[in-house]
């Protein structure tokens, strides 16, 4: 796949005890050179290291859950556990990192340990659970489906899965965001619409008497309320080369800088992520917003155009 975003990793459920206390948790077996290009949680330890070699008897561990068992860094837990094999599956493992997620139930109920000890401790054999692989963009994931899938060929014991098969939730959470955001932008085209009409028709009122004596003279309404477009017309698109363009540069200078706001450090902090965020900068990014302005602009100028369909030329010469 031409990728270095690729780990495995094994799954079980094991009962993790303290000198004093015992807790039923999931305990992950993973390899300690790739499981950082796949997952923020080797970046969340807090006290103590990650884990740093395959074989090594560890085990990284939640805040929550080494406060519920009163360990800390350098203690040891005893795992006990069911085998591949359907025997019992034991270890006794040193506290090497303790990370903090800022999810409760994440530091409450995981744990993990070298890959190669989890296999050997489970009677694996060599086997495993998952292969995770980690995309540069979301949007490579229907790309390389099809990839993996060929990879996997016709064998029904392995199972593809993508980020919104397995955390559906989250797709709905980007989902309402995306609503909300477009509900939004609804909002601000319909006030821009608004105000373009109320501009228009403001315009086509003032120049009335102006309107009449162009219609005495032969000019059609319908040419007319076509000048009053074209008008809207122009103005609408130097506004939207300038904000483009304005909007572009903006852009670009943020995407070379990052953006960050007050408090944002921490709660990045807390899921690994980058304290400065840096936008990507598209043809479609920057004129789409523009374009759908400019049309909505467009929309609102056809009502005061319209409204000279029913002009009177001898009324109109004498109007105030």
């Amino acid at each position: 796949l031409e990728l270095d975003t690729v780990a495995a990793r094994g799954v079980a459920y094991v009962l993790a005890s303290s000198a004093d206390r015992t807790y039923g948790i999931q305990v992950s077996g993973v390899e300690t050179e790739f499981e950082p290009g796949v997952s923020t949680l080797p970046g969340l330890v807090k006290s103590g290291r990650f884990l740093s070699n395959d074989d090594a008897a560890e085990i990284v561990i939640g805040a929550t859950l080494a406060k519920n068992l009163r360990v800390g860094i350098g203690d040891e837990l005893t795992l006990l556990g069911s085998g591949l094999d359907g025997s019992f599956a034991a270890a006794v493992v040193a506290i090497v990192g303790i990370f903090e997620s800022g999810i409760p139930d994440l530091d409450r109920s995981i744990g993990e340990m070298p890959i190669r000890y989890f296999q050997d401790m489970f009677y694996m054999n060599g086997a495993g659970h998952q292969v995770v692989i980690s995309l540069p963009d979301l949007t490579e994931v229907e790309l390389y489906k099809p990839r993996v899938q060929a990879v996997l060929g016709e064998d029904t014991t392995l199972q593809l899965h993508d980020w919104d098969a397995l955390q559906p939730g989250l797709k709905q959470a980007i989902q309402a965001d995306i609503s909300s955001a477009f509900f939004m932008y609804a909002i601000l085209v319909v006030l821009v619409a608004l105000s373009v009409m109320n501009t228009q028709l403001m315009s086509v009122m003032e120049r009335t008497r102006e309107f009449g004596v162009v219609m005495a003279l032969g000019l059609s309404p319908g040419r007319i309320g076509a000048l009053v477009l074209l008008e809207t017309a122009l103005m609408g698109l130097l506004g939207l080369i300038l904000g483009a363009l304005l909007g572009a540069i903006v852009t670009q200078i943020v995407a070379w800088t990052g953006f960050t706001y007050p408090g944002m450090e921490e709660m990045a902090a807390n899921f690994n992520l980058p304290d400065r965020f840096y936008p990507k900068v598209s043809f479609l990014s920057v004129i789409i917003g523009p374009a759908v302005v400019f049309v909505g602009g467009l929309l609102a100028a056809i009502y005061p155009a319209l409204r000279l369909r029913w002009l009177k030329p001898v009324e109109a010469m004498r109007a105030v």
